[in-house]
């Protein structure tokens, strides 16, 4: 087992954090620093006499960076050379090695100091919103193309091929007889033996390898660029619902299709995930002792958790996810929680299953702990009964003591029963 491995497991859940957040600000530390010192390497051009042609060579082939992360470092190391107030951002944390390398190139001496302010804490698509403000870009005209079809199957491996060439010239240079291996047989002899038959993958695991989620750019100051794949079936729908809006839409723009569509589908999910309506009504009431959330708390938790999972750490950090919510009750269900707005906050799904791990854990303590004090009862009533001058035997006792085990363990659970099946 690795040592790091060793170590990570040997620590209780506050140390691992304390830990994780201290190894953190070690490596932003030391980003920083080896990006100065980068800086440095270009600047007096030590590459060169190593035997590298450029920064970025020496950064792959002596450094081991990959080509992604070596792009990145020089990038930041040429920016960090005329702005030197790059490294603290980096080393404190308000910037990552991405999101400088965004504005790297945007940055000049008049300003430097306010462009990395508002980039400081941002994710990168925030930052990319900044750059597309800084240098804006020209709408991306909209086009639908027809995609290559899927490889149903793999082709001949590179080794494969130098195998049958290595053949061919032998059989050529020779001048004897083909040989018995057919794929030693050149052209003029025989004609050229099919592929080898390799297991092909099926139509669904080729869809999903092709599958490439949506790309979304910002071009400029509230203009974006959307890049996605669609079927047959999708195309043909666009088009007739360009041809459909014309009256509308006379220029059939496909931005504007998109954003009446979602207008719609975003209004269906509402109601239907949160009882959104424009017209609610009264609610009549909640049926005692039901897990069914009524409409209108629906509504009001929705707003009020503004669609977002209201779950906060200890450190007093929100999660705020959007995706995948569902409706949590605070006291459970099964304690007796009533489906009301005070009682019923929003979860997304990971931290709603934490929370119930983190309560059925909790009830588990409870029930060994209550499990424990019914044996130990049990058996000082044993003793007692004992000392007043009991004459059953051996025997009987043990018998007893089994007894009283077995009970007190059918108890727990006919208990436990009666908690799932209110649940």
């Amino acid at each position: 087992m690795n040592a790091h491995i060793d170590v990570a497991r040997s620590l209780s859940d506050d140390a691992l954090l304390d830990r994780a957040q201290d190894l953190a600000a070690r490596e932003r530390g030391t980003m920083a620093e080896l990006i100065a010192h980068l800086a440095e390497v270009e600047a007096r051009e030590l590459f060169l006499s190593r035997g590298y042609g450029s920064m970025f060579i020496y950064c792959r082939e002596a450094l081991l960076f990959s080509e992604h992360e070596a792009y990145h470092r020089v990038e930041v190391a040429r920016a960090a050379r005329r702005f030197p107030v790059l490294l603290d951002r980096l080393a404190e944390g308000a910037l990552n090695l991405t999101t400088a390398r965004l504005v790297a190139r945007h940055l000049t001496d008049e300003n430097h100091l306010e462009v990395l302010a508002s980039a400081c804490g941002r994710s990168r698509s925030e930052v990319e919103m900044i750059v597309a403000r800084l240098d804006p870009r020209p709408d991306a005209p909209a086009t639908v193309r027809k995609l290559p079809a899927p490889r149903t199957g793999p082709e001949p491996g590179n080794a494969e091929i130098a195998r049958v060439a290595a053949g061919r010239a032998a059989v050529a240079s020779s001048g004897s007889a083909p040989p018995e291996n057919p794929s030693m047989v050149p052209p003029s002899v025989a004609p050229l033996f099919p592929a080898p038959q390799l297991p092909t993958a099926p139509a669904s695991a080729t869809a999903r390898a092709e599958s490439r989620p949506a790309i979304v750019n910002a071009l400029s100051p509230d203009r974006y660029k959307l890049q996605l794949t669609i079927d047959g079936e999708t195309r043909e729908m666009l088009r007739l619902a360009q041809d459909m809006s014309r009256h509308a839409n006379p220029s059939a723009d496909e931005s504007q299709i998109l954003k009446r569509a979602l207008v719609l589908l975003v209004a269906d999910l509402a109601k239907k995930k949160f009882a959104d309506t424009d017209r609610p009504r009264r609610s009549r009431g909640g049926v005692p002792d039901s897990r069914h959330v009524p409409a209108e708390v629906k509504r009001l938790v929705y707003v009020r958790d503004l669609g977002r999972c209201a779950f906060v750490g200890k450190d007093g950090h929100r999660c705020g996810d959007r995706a995948f919510v569902e409706f949590h009750h605070v006291k459970p269900y099964a304690e007796g929680g009533p489906p009301t707005v005070e009682n019923i906050q929003l979860r997304c799904r990971r931290h709603n299953r934490y929370e119930w791990d983190l309560r059925s854990r909790h009830v588990r303590i409870q029930e060994e702990e209550w499990l424990g004090r019914r044996l130990m009862a049990s058996k000082s009533t044993r003793v007692i009964s004992m000392g007043a001058g009991s004459t059953r035997g051996a025997s009987t006792r043990a018998t007893s003591s089994n007894t009283s085990t077995d009970s007190a363990r059918a108890e727990l659970a006919q208990e436990i029963l009666e908690v799932f099946d209110a649940g």
